[in-house]
């Protein structure tokens, strides 16, 4: 008896034309099965109410948020005036530029104090936390301007009388818990993405630095670790910059409304929220958004954000 010829299988006459469509074809309505939801939800969320704020910035829509008489750029002159706006936008390009190097310097410090450390490492590192959180610990532990609050409480050792923190402008002392609540809450958070730079760097670069003479610390630092940490250092200053015009948590809660140490977000929202004046409102959310694009984009630019190494 003969034993069973196998058969071999059938060649696909397929085009190859017809092939790379069918495959072209389900790795689209995959694509489009698993994208789209997101896409829409884009679209309806995000890119529409920008297009529909740009157009709400060029007509006088008050207690209204359909535009109106077409004012042109009249919205936007009156806010470039001298006034509240304009002075938010002067007050915190100069808190932009003290508190930006501040936290970038202090920041980086601890990440190499923390890069050296063996023993315990996981210990040091920062938790996250609520801006409002920490704004109303400072507000009404630390800075609370009475005699049982902790600053005031310390200052009392030295004879020092009560200082109403929030309260006093001259000098303004508000700056001081502004500061330090903004520091503490941003220095963790870059102190890791510099840490995660730092441990990117090839120990044999400071191998080979100590065999061509590399003694100091400073000369290793200098030489070796801050030009390898290029990349992270322009990615660091850029969202430090963009933070510090978009600050409004920390303000909000710290200071309301006030007329001192405003921020532009903070007026916005008065702004529209309470005066329901959306069409000056959404003009100078467009201004803030040029100035930190324009900012930004300066900023990469001379920094060298996105060359080659």
């Amino acid at each position: 008896m003969s034993a069973p010829t196998l058969m071999a299988p059938a060649a696909d006459t397929t085009p190859p034309a017809r092939q790379a469509r069918g495959r072209i074809g389900g790795v689209t309505a995959a694509f489009w099965l698993f994208v789209g939801p997101f896409l829409v939800g884009l679209v309806i969320f995000v890119y529409l109410p920008i297009v529909w704020s740009v157009v709400l910035s060029f007509s006088r829509a008050q207690n209204t948020v359909t535009p109106g008489d077409w004012v042109g750029l009249q919205n936007y002159i009156d806010l470039l005036q001298p006034g509240p706006f304009l002075d938010s936008l002067i007050t915190f390009t100069i808190f932009a530029a003290l508190i930006v190097p501040l936290t970038f310097v202090l920041s980086l410090g601890l990440a190499l104090l923390l890069n050296g450390i063996r023993v315990m490492r996981a210990f040091f590192r920062p938790t996250a936390c609520s801006y409002v959180v920490a704004s109303l610990v400072w507000k009404l532990s630390i800075f609370n301007g009475v005699r049982f609050g902790l600053a005031n409480t310390f200052l009392s050792w030295f004879g020092v009388d009560n200082i109403a923190w929030l309260a006093t402008t001259s000098p303004p002392w508000y700056w001081l818990v502004i500061v330090t609540v903004r520091l503490w809450l941003q220095i963790g958070f870059y102190m890791i993405l510099f840490l995660a730079g730092l441990q990117r760097i090839s120990p044999e670069l400071y191998e080979a630095a100590a065999v061509d003479g590399a003694r100091h610390a400073w000369q290793t630092f200098r030489y070796i670790t801050f030009p390898q940490l290029r990349a992270t250092s322009v990615a660091v200053l850029l969202l430090l910059l963009i933070n510090a015009y978009q600050a409004f948590d920390e303000f909000f809660n710290l200071l309301g409304n006030s007329s001192f140490a405003r921020p532009p977000l903070v007026y916005l929202y008065y702004t529209a929220q309470f005066n329901q004046d959306f069409g000056h409102g959404t003009a100078g959310a467009v201004i803030l958004a040029l100035l930190i694009m324009v900012v930004t984009l300066a900023q990469g630019r001379i920094l060298g954000f996105g060359k080659a190494e």
